[in-house]
């Protein structure tokens, strides 16, 4: 018992002793002891960059036509081309006479407001015409009347009285300003009746070749037929497309000038009437 006793108490020391090392040893150390090398190199390794999937840009695909206007300009022949070509012609003509009538109609209207506000508050017609603007239909007529009053003379002019010098000089004045306002009608109405037609001879032209090369190759499908034709009809379509403009403006122009060449003649029938009367 006392050798018992002897040996337990050294024994406890021994382990209190050892239970004080292991509680100072730092957590971070035995935390590194314990993952190990692995461990140490997982942990000093970046993180992984997120890998992003390459964009796919989808491009368009434009696809040519191969039977439209420009193979039908690359693949026609001399005619074809004339034919292209006249009925080009004919549409800018076309526009180009809507635009310069509806523009002069307009002047005649415009002037016609100012003839309404200061013409006739003029002291004479002499007055009147020079306050008009350069180039008017009206201060043309009134011009015209006033250059006959003054200029009766002449061996066979003196047989014609003074009324009828004057009506006559005032109306060819008035027929020179309706035959200004008719130019160009007579090229809508030739567009507009031809047209067709020389479109139609286009589409008779390109089918006549588009049969012939069929025959040559001896192959009739649908890819050898569908693109000739197609191409000749639009010869057609362009006929078409420049004849309706030209024949709406020859039906449409002419109301209008009517409309014009009524303030006109009105004009005229009043100069004449203050020439007579000896004021001018």
């Amino acid at each position: 018992m006392s050798l018992m006793k002897s040996l337990r108490a050294p024994l406890l020391a021994a382990l209190l002793a050892v239970a004080g090392v292991a509680a100072s040893v730092p957590t971070a150390a035995l935390a590194q002891a314990a993952s190990g090398p692995e461990g140490a190199a997982s942990a000093e390794a970046p993180l992984p960059s997120v890998v992003t999937a390459p964009q796919v840009t989808t491009a368009k695909e434009t696809v040519e036509n191969p039977y439209g206007l420009e193979a039908l300009w690359k693949g026609g022949d001399f005619v074809a081309k004339s034919v292209l070509i006249i009925m080009v012609i004919m549409s800018m003509g076309s526009w180009y006479i809507i635009f310069t009538k509806l523009f002069e109609q307009q002047k005649v209207f415009n002037n016609a407001r100012e003839v309404g506000k200061g013409f006739w508050n003029a002291g004479s017609i002499k007055a009147g015409a020079n306050a008009l603007k350069e180039g008017s239909a009206f201060r043309f007529i009134a011009e015209s009347g006033l250059d006959a009053s003054a200029h009766h003379e002449g061996t066979l002019v003196e047989q014609i009285d003074l009324h009828t010098w004057i009506s006559m000089s005032i109306q060819r004045a008035v027929e020179n300003v309706n035959s200004r306002l008719q130019d160009g009608l007579a090229f809508l109405a030739t567009v507009g009746s031809t047209a067709p037609f020389v479109g139609l001879f286009g589409t008779v032209w390109g089918i006549y070749h588009a049969l012939t090369a069929i025959g040559i190759a001896g192959q009739a499908s649908i890819d050898k037929v569908a693109g000739p034709v197609g191409e000749a009809l639009i010869m057609t379509a362009i006929g078409l497309a420049v004849a309706v403009p030209a024949v709406m403006g020859y039906n449409w122009l002419p109301r209008r000038n009517k409309t014009a060449m009524e303030r006109v003649r009105a004009f005229s029938g009043d100069v004449h009437n203050v020439l007579l009367a000896g004021k001018r």
